[in-house]
Formats: structure tokens, C-alpha cells, sequence
């Protein structure tokens, strides 16, 4: 269920808000334990979902490595080759 959560930090260019809010969508759908809420509980869900991405975005921007940037080709690229190891049959 939490497959969309990645890395945020250090990479160039930053993390766009789409990445952030997907983030923190991710975490309240595993919090909450369903990816649908139910009517009664949308308002609710929604609310933690901006929230959480609110204060993701502050910790990602605010942030400090020395640590070079990470290209995000390049580590999609490493993703890859790990998924391809671990499920080559």
C-alpha cells in the first residue's frame, strides 16, 4: 500500500508537490487502514492528507545535506535493477 512513498530529500530538482502530496496520501491511506474512505469519513481524511503534506514539504525544503543531489534517472535506474534481481525467475 505505501509503494508511492519515496525519498523526497536531496534530489535535483526538488521534490514537486505532486510527488509530496502523493507522499503523504499514501501514508494516510496506510494509517487509516483503506485507500477509500467512506463519506462519513472524507472530510477527515482529506484534512490529514493536506496536513501531512503540508508539514512534508517543510521538512523536505528545510533539510540540510552535504551530500551531493541525487539524480532521479539514475536512481530510478538502480530501482530497476533491484526489482529485476529479486523477481527474475
Amino acid at each position: 500500500m505505501c509503494r508511492n512513498i519515496r525519498p523526497l530529500n536531496n534530489f535535483e530538482p526538488p521534490a514537486t508537490d505532486d510527488e509530496v502530496h502523493a507522499a503523504a496520501l499514501q501514508f494516510v491511506r496506510k494509517v487509516s487502514g483503506t485507500s477509500k474512505p467512506s463519506q462519513a469519513n472524507q472530510a477527515v481524511f482529506d484534512q490529514a492528507v493536506r496536513e501531512i503534506a503540508h508539514i512534508t514539504r517543510h521538512l523536505v525544503d528545510d533539510l540540510e545535506t552535504s551530500a551531493p543531489p541525487k539524480d532521479r534517472e539514475v536512481e530510478a535506474a538502480k530501482a530497476r535493477a533491484r526489482a529485476e534481481l529479486r523477481y527474475a525467475r
